[in-house]
């Protein structure tokens, strides 16, 4: 790494250029500048991170809405004189549909208006799946464009915009096959509104506060998944496509606020060789005692021209070709996948237990809240790898033992789903800081956005493995799966270099070089 002491200094007289060691010193790198700029915490960096931290709020809304909005309705006997008819009977079986009643109108949720209640588990799970199908796909085609042509915050505006559009537009729907598509274009959406978020709050700061800064994100993700319950509450009994305009008319109005508040990433900037705007950037959210050294940009040079020249898949080529990037790529997805499983999974699953659905669903979205708590004081003190293997081990422990049948063991079901989940939670915020200290600036958004792909394959599976299980009558059965899943997809993290306390690189070239000299010190 260059001597971080020339960084004041931006002359090269008397080097020599058949000595590349002693002009290096003369040109700091683009981290070493980046960091001595940002060092300081100032309010413009609060002001941006909070800002741009918020989406998550939005994302989580729509991300869970469905658990409200597709559920099969509490129903009722009406004719008491009917001995097939009562509390514990299969309303698909009661030999006449006029001896039960729901206990809110059709239209509170699409089950009972569309008359789901006995269609088979791939229709009741098609919306949600359809969901993440969108945000699968969306994130394989959409991800690269915040590393190559429209950059973190353009793509972060568009995201949350055609989530708005897409989440509005969906309270036209008149059956589920139009209210699936229109999910699968919400979740296509909002495919990458979490990784530019994460990639950007993390560009906007220095290295002490990266990992802090990181969890502002989970952390106004959960405040929206907790908004959720209160939402649902309150409107109970009305139409479930009042959940939708609460929701996406909110959403609105952060696009504005990012459109016209958020800066573009310096780092992004500066590697699409736009230096005097990731030189202005810097200037308006640098501490005032930090301008001065961004005098010293037209010095850096970098190893490689990592962007200027790419097209909108060079990134996942990139990252592809080179075996230690692919062997951490494959790492991170894989435990991703598992987390992602549990992560999404349980607050679906908590329908088919015999507790109430809006105390569930809030106590699933304040186990968020501790996870994030021990995310944001922890992260700079945790090893990545031992803490991920920890987090992954304890969800899937216990997830698996909330199949266990017994009496005393149903009591303590809701505890171990919430321990699982909290471990889920947190094993998902380390994982996803975790990924982008592990690849280049050049090349991150699109790794994170393919580490979040593999956290929503994972979400694929999950509302038909619910919807399987409680059409068998045994919806904790969908637990064991979610837990043997992350337990084995944990062990992967073994495969990963440490990196607490690390420096971000920039290029490929520089990430290798620091993989090089890691595998000559084993």
């Amino acid at each position: 790494m260059a001597d971080p002491t020339p960084l004041l200094s931006h002359s090269t007289t008397g080097s020599d250029e058949h000595e590349p060691p002693k002009l290096e010193k003369h040109h700091p790198s683009l981290d070493s500048m980046i960091e001595r700029s940002m060092k300081d915490f100032g309010w413009a960096q609060l002001m941006q991170a909070s800002l741009v931290s918020l989406a998550g709020f939005f994302d989580a809304q729509q991300t869970f809405l469905c658990i409200f909005t597709d559920v099969q309705p509490p129903w009722h006997c009406v004719d008491l004189d009917d001995k097939y008819c009562n509390s514990m009977s299969d309303v698909c079986l009661l030999p006449n549909s006029s001896s039960w009643q729901w206990d809110y109108p059709k239209h509170a949720s699409i089950v009972s208006e569309w008359g789901l209640q006995c269609a088979n588990s791939a229709i009741r799970g098609l919306p949600a799946s359809s969901f993440f199908l969108g945000c699968l796909i969306g994130g394989l085609l959409l991800a690269t464009l915040a590393d190559s042509s429209l950059g973190r915050k353009n793509m972060l505006f568009l995201s949350c915009f055609v989530m708005s559009c897409s989440s509005l537009l969906t309270v036209f729907s008149t059956n589920v096959w139009i209210y699936s598509g229109l999910k699968f274009v919400t979740g296509f959406g909002r495919a990458t509104i979490g990784t530019c978020a994460l990639v950007l709050t993390s560009e906007l700061v220095g290295k002490k506060l990266r990992g802090s800064v990181g969890v502002m994100g989970f952390f106004t993700f959960t405040l929206g998944f907790l908004s959720l319950p209160a939402i649902a509450y309150v409107n109970r009994g009305s139409s479930w496509r009042a959940l939708y305009i609460w929701t996406s008319v909110p959403a609105f109005g952060y696009c504005v606020l990012v459109h016209f508040l958020v800066c573009e990433s310096p780092r992004w900037l500066f590697v699409r060789g736009r230096r005097e705007e990731a030189v202005a950037t810097l200037k308006s959210i640098s501490p005032p005692s930090s301008s001065a050294l961004t005098k010293g940009f037209s010095s850096i040079s970098l190893d490689e021209d990592p962007l200027n020249n790419m097209d909108i898949f060079s990134a996942i080529k990139a990252l592809l070709e080179k075996k230690w990037a692919f062997r951490r790529l494959c790492a991170v997805m894989l435990v991703g996948f598992g987390t992602g499983m549990v992560y999404y999974g349980m607050p679906l699953g908590v329908t088919n237990l015999d507790f109430d659905l809006y105390s569930s669903v809030t106590l699933n979205a304040l186990a968020e809240l501790p996870s994030t708590l021990v995310t944001f004081f922890l992260i700079g003190k945790l090893d990545r790898r031992s803490s991920l293997l920890f987090f992954t081990t304890l969800s899937g422990f216990c997830s698996v033992m909330c199949i266990l049948e017994g009496q005393v063991w149903q009591k303590w079901q809701i505890g171990l789903e919430l321990v699982s989940f909290f471990s889920g939670c947190t094993a998902l915020d380390v994982l996803l800081i975790y990924a982008l200290e592990l690849f280049p600036t050049c090349v991150r958004n699109s790794a994170i956005a393919m580490v979040r792909q593999a956290v929503v394959f994972g979400g694929v599976f999950s509302p038909l493995l619910v919807a399987a299980a409680g059409r068998r009558g045994d919806g904790v059965l969908s637990y064991g799966a979610f837990g043997l899943v992350i337990g084995c997809c944990g062990l992967f993290v073994l495969w990963l270099p440490e990196t607490r306390g690390g420096n971000l690189c920039d290029t490929m070239d520089e990430e290798e070089r620091k993989q090089n000299i890691r595998d000559s010190l084993c």
